[in-house]
């Protein structure tokens, strides 16, 4: 029994939904939003409350039936308030700045590493050392700031790297402490 598939959703009055077979589409006040639903799955709006049921207890449709109402109210939730990832750069000459919507990177190579903001998604950058990723898609602005991650992950011997904000590097020694 799923206990997160079996929540009903209450939809806020400033989004609107709009059910069409298996396609949902909602749209707020941060813009809109559409996704496929899986054929096994059903949902259904009454009252602007939304229901997720699946056929079965087969394993898949178990699986199905709470990533569905999840990815739904990640989705309403999205284009009411909209989701951010908070990166910080550690290192001596380390520093981002934005150049209308690419974000420049300086991170120890021998050239600036530039990126290019996807569609529905920003950069922000309050100081050099501090890169914001916002948007109203959890999965891109995820997907957004792990792709940032990666030009220089943080090294364990000094700390140096990019790293989420909620993230801890635990640190090591190195040569001296091996004694």
């Amino acid at each position: 029994m799923s206990r997160i598939g079996n929540k009903p959703i209450t939809v806020p009055d400033s989004v609107e939904i709009k059910l069409e077979g298996q396609h949902i589409t909602v749209k707020g006040p941060k813009g809109t939003l559409e996704r496929q639903i899986h054929e096994n799955m059903k949902v259904t709006l009454a009252d602007k409350v939304l229901k997720v049921e699946r056929p079965n207890d087969e394993p898949q449709n178990r699986s199905l039936h709470g990533l569905t109402r999840t990815l739904i109210n990640n989705m309403i939730e999205g284009t009411v308030n909209g989701f951010e990832k908070k990166l910080e750069i550690n290192g001596v000459g380390y520093r981002a700045l934005k150049k209308g919507n690419n974000l420049v990177m300086n991170l120890g190579y021998s050239h600036p590493v530039e990126m290019e903001a996807p569609a529905g998604i920003t950069f922000d950058v309050p100081n050099q050392n501090e890169v914001i990723v916002k948007g109203i898609d959890k999965e891109l602005v995820g997907q957004t700031a792990a792709v940032i991650r990666t030009k220089r992950p943080p090294e364990v011997y000094r700390g140096k790297g990019i790293k989420y904000d909620y993230e801890v590097i635990r640190r090591k020694e190195g040569k001296a402490g091996k004694k």
